[in-house]
């Protein structure tokens, strides 16, 4: 088996439905060795009596290519820990690690619990920063012994993230924190050969079944637009040693499109040099916003 991946190791959060399992079969399809993670629970973070890391992993090897499962919580110190663990104990490297791992608890903000935006930032958020930081750790020890990697991360935003989604507040929230992250990440880990990336991907899996009920086609063609499937290729490129110098980006995607995104950065300003009174300060915003862009609607607002 060979391909743009070929030797490499990937280890896929989230990876045994869905977008994830998607990552996972198409980074095997083009060579790599894949660390197949899923904690195996349901759409609202509960347990699952039906594990489908092992079933993913079971599928790639039956396909000719390699990939070991691992089970455990990756929004834990111990589970991400042990998820690089497995990549180097298994295979004796990490190259690339895709952080895909979530859940919904979709609630309206006054109706939203402290447990519902705990959760939904523990598995997003920390569940990205946790098996990054251990990654990165290992990349650093490599790149100090004199064996700097051409590691890549790619991480999982969404749409929700860049503009905001009503309902979905906490999701969100994490979503956004992702691309800070993402940002930071790329700067501080430049040095020890590390790349890090964001993609915010739509396609139908089980977390987005009721927005994307009905496949989208091309006439004539028979195209699924929101199949997982269409994001991965974008994701496997990202992780692959073929996109070296692409780092720091967010990119959004969804059938066949792919969109640099271009986030904050300075818009009109006025210096007055002196302090404002609130008036003086309301009038400079309201000049300022005449020749501002117009923020993107959020999702599901009216």
């Amino acid at each position: 088996m060979s391909g743009i991946c070929h030797g490499r190791v990937v280890a896929v959060t989230g990876a045994g439905r869905g977008l994830g399992r998607a990552h996972a079969l198409a980074f095997a399809a083009e060579g790599a060795r894949v660390v197949v993670n899923d904690l195996g629970v349901g759409l609202d973070g509960t347990p699952d009596p039906a594990s489908p890391a092992a079933q993913v992993a079971a599928e790639i090897r039956a396909a000719g290519g390699d990939a070991v499962a691992h089970g455990a919580d990756i929004a834990t110190g111990d589970g991400a820990a042990s998820l690089v663990t497995t990549a180097l104990e298994t295979y004796g490297r990490l190259d690339t690690l895709v952080n895909n791992a979530g859940f919904l608890r979709d609630r309206m903000l006054v109706n939203l619990d402290q447990d519902d935006w705990d959760a939904v930032l523990r598995v997003h958020l920390t569940g990205h920063f946790l098996p990054l930081r251990h990654a990165a750790a290992h990349w650093r020890a490599e790149t100090r012994a004199g064996r700097t990697p051409h590691a890549r991360v790619v991480n999982t935003s969404s749409g929700a993230g860049l503009l905001g989604s009503v309902g979905q507040g906490n999701y969100s929230a994490a979503k956004a924190g992702i691309v800070a992250l993402t940002l930071v990440a790329a700067a501080e880990l430049a040095r020890y050969g590390v790349q890090v990336n964001a993609v915010a991907p739509a396609a139908r899996t089980r977390m987005t079944e009721r927005v994307f009920a009905r496949a989208m086609a091309a006439p004539g063609t028979g195209f699924d637009a929101m199949a997982p499937g269409n994001v991965s290729p974008l994701v496997v490129w990202l992780g692959s040693a073929d996109s070296a110098g692409v780092t720091g980006r967010v990119f959004e995607t969804e059938a066949g499109r792919i969109t640099v995104m271009e986030g904050w950065r300075p818009g009109p300003t006025e210096d007055s040099g002196a302090r404002r009174t609130p008036a003086e300060a309301g009038a400079t915003v309201r000049a300022l916003l005449t020749e501002a862009l117009t923020p993107g609607a959020v999702y599901g607002a009216r």
